[in-house]
């Protein structure tokens, strides 16, 4: 077979100029580690302009999460229940309450099963789920996710279905060491599930989300363990003195998240205070902090079970609220393109010649 000669393509001969221009080039990058002349770009080539005034051509440099409502309300079902399957286990090895526990586990179970529902509502396709389990990676928030909920949610049926035949045939010693091998191993996932949401978002390339990585985790945590002692006590366990320094202990640190949230100031923590994104996040904020500790310390001095439902229903709506916040957050940051520009640039500077 002959060959086909390539055409020829237009080239431009490097003269001693061009070549004394490379060289100072490379002693400027070696030296400070940007280079701050401009390249050439030949007429009519489609070579990108990229900087934190304009973006690329304009347009943001990092796509928008694509999630559906179902994601956050994933985030608040999951990290309630993951919290529940904690204080289940609290409550019948330490407190020995266990109509206390039998409600915990039960909410445990039920929002396992609801989470598994809203995930794979939101992948469209039940299959999508099932592949995520064909790898185990400890190094991928998602995959660990996957199989954390898998884990959870088998754990903490296995532990309520436990109870519930306990309560139709009695106590039996196997039955009894089913439920609390199940419980104990739902806890221990449970603290997994209530708070691998933060480290999800945060191992991203959206810069709010990243920028927070070190205190999403927690701050994800005390508010699934805000909300699954608010739903407690409206199930009817509100003489837990117990739930109330639990609440009071959640409500505690989403005050002090708050505070730590407001004090950063830097461009990119813009959307959790600006736009529809911040009212969400800060509304968030009041309802599962100031407002519900305010009640329950009220509710610790007066013995008023009227504060202390205003403060369930309070720390309810703003653990919902933090989620839907943070969400949107996301997007807003994602679509200001100037901050992945100003941050790759201060990586830059930062760089030892």
């Amino acid at each position: 077979m002959s060959r086909v000669p390539l055409p020829e393509l237009p080239g431009r001969v490097p003269d001693s100029q061009s070549e004394r221009r490379l060289a100072a080039i490379r002693r400027e990058a070696a030296q400070s580690g940007v280079v701050s002349g401009k390249g050439v770009a030949p007429e009519g080539s489609p070579f990108p302009i990229a900087s934190p005034q304009t973006g690329y051509y304009g347009v943001p440099l990092l796509k928008e999460p694509q999630w559906k409502p179902e994601v956050p309300l994933y985030f608040f079902v999951g990290g309630a229940a993951g919290a529940s399957a904690v204080i289940a286990n609290m409550a019948n090895w330490v407190g020995d309450d266990r109509e206390l526990a039998r409600s915990a586990r039960w909410m445990a179970a039920g929002g396992g099963a609801l989470s598994s529902a809203l995930l794979i509502k939101d992948l469209g396709v039940p299959s999508r789920f099932l592949n995520m389990l064909r790898v185990f990676k400890p190094q991928s928030p998602m995959s660990m996710g996957a199989w954390t909920l898998s884990a959870f949610s088998s754990f903490s049926a296995a532990a309520a279905f436990a109870n519930l035949m306990q309560v139709k045939l009695g106590a039996s010693i196997p039955v009894r060491l089913v439920e609390n091998a199940a419980g104990a191993l739902a806890a221990l996932s449970g603290l997994v599930m209530s708070s691998y949401t933060g480290v999800l978002i945060g191992a991203t390339v959206i810069p709010v989300w990243n920028e927070n990585v070190g205190t999403l985790p927690q701050h994800f945590a005390a508010s699934g363990l805000n909300s699954a002692v608010s739903l407690l006590e409206l199930l009817g366990h509100d003489n837990s003195r117990a739930l109330n320094l639990l609440g009071i202990s959640a409500s505690s640190y989403e005050v002090a998240e708050g505070v730590l949230l407001e004090s950063k100031r830097h461009r990119v923590n813009a959307p959790l205070r600006k736009g529809w994104s911040g009212a969400i996040v800060r509304a968030g904020g009041v309802l599962s902090g100031p407002v519900p500790l305010a009640l329950r310390l009220a509710y610790a001095v007066s013995g008023n079970k009227k504060l202390r439902r205003v403060a369930a229903w309070s720390s309810i709506a703003g653990s919902l609220l933090t989620r839907f916040g943070w969400v949107r957050a996301g997007r807003a940051s994602a679509r200001d393109h100037r901050i992945p520009l100003e941050l790759s640039h201060q990586i830059a500077l930062q760089k030892p010649a």
